[in-house]
């Protein structure tokens, strides 16, 4: 029986976000393995995985942040434990369209990876790559702001974006309970500054009806945690858990709308941090076969 690889992920995050475990809220302060990044990556290459094999590898409760196929284990001088369940993540294949040949369809397979704490004989530090330092220099999520020319401005006691005026609004720091609680929650506000025609022009409303500002909200709860792990800097909760069923409805009525929500705060993490994460799975794919 041919695997849906869209229902699949879909029931995973779902699953996830049901116990109350949302993936993108792992704490990605490094695993058990000294010296290993603070993102998914593939432990062959040093790549970090990005967008929705970010959340698919984020759903695993391994201390390890590293990634291989069967045969880069091999490859590596080691082998995967007999009797251990890999992971599906994704590769996007492209086709044209019959009709239209100028017109190139993206459609999702599957392959498989396993987490280096499911495999034996690989020596950590002498032959797993891991991804280089995030961003030499001040990493706060302030400093991203100024790069990208963000206006910020500091006033009341809510934290919001305001389209009309372009501008970022929050409250002062010292009304947060951390620097990492005003820090996440200033990356979720310049994720939906990102949206602005000017920028990503993102819009859902054709496609998500009543949901689409909770699924502008889901966005930016993942955008903010891709941008936060680059930085190195962990979330303090879900900054709208209220949408929580919101965004459960979308997903459970939606199998691509995951993916989606993925696409979409991928691009706006790398509008916020730039080109830095971004991995050719197909590659990984490649060795898999």
């Amino acid at each position: 029986m041919k695997t849906d690889i869209y229902q699949e992920v879909t029931d995973r995050i779902v699953a996830s976000i049901e116990a109350g475990t949302a993936p993108w809220l792992r704490p990605w302060t490094g695993g058990k393995i000294k010296g290993f990044g603070s993102e998914p990556f593939n432990a062959a290459s040093g790549r970090v995985y990005n967008g929705i094999n970010w959340l698919i590898l984020s759903c695993s409760h391994y201390g390890s942040n590293g990634w291989l196929t069967f045969k880069q284990a091999k490859e590596l001088g080691g082998c995967v434990r007999k009797g251990e369940k890999g992971t599906p993540i994704v590769f996007w294949s492209f086709i044209r369209d019959k009709d239209d040949a100028s017109k190139v369809i993206p459609f999702a397979r599957g392959y498989t990876v396993f987490n280096v704490e499911q495999c034996d004989g690989i020596e950590a530090s002498r032959r797993l790559k891991v991804p280089p330092p995030a961003i030499p220099g001040d990493t706060s999520i302030t400093a991203v702001a100024a790069r990208v020319g963000a206006v910020v401005r500091h006033a009341g006691d809510r934290a919001y974006y305001s389209p009309s005026v372009d501008q970022v609004v929050l409250p002062g720091i010292n009304n947060f309970k951390s620097q990492g609680h005003y820090d996440s929650t200033l990356a979720h506000e310049l994720v939906h500054w990102t949206g602005h025609t000017s920028r990503n022009n993102r819009q859902f409303g054709a496609r998500f009806g009543d949901e689409a500002y909770a699924f502008e909200e889901l966005v930016a709860e993942i955008g903010s945690a891709f941008v936060c792990a680059h930085q190195g800097i962990d979330l303090d909760g879900l900054q709208h858990a209220g949408y929580v069923d919101n965004w459960l409805k979308v997903l459970k009525n939606d199998k691509r709308a995951i993916f989606t929500a993925a696409s979409a705060a991928k691009k706006a993490a790398e509008y916020l941090i730039g080109d830095v994460a971004v991995e050719e799975e197909i590659e990984d794919a490649k060795l898999a076969a």
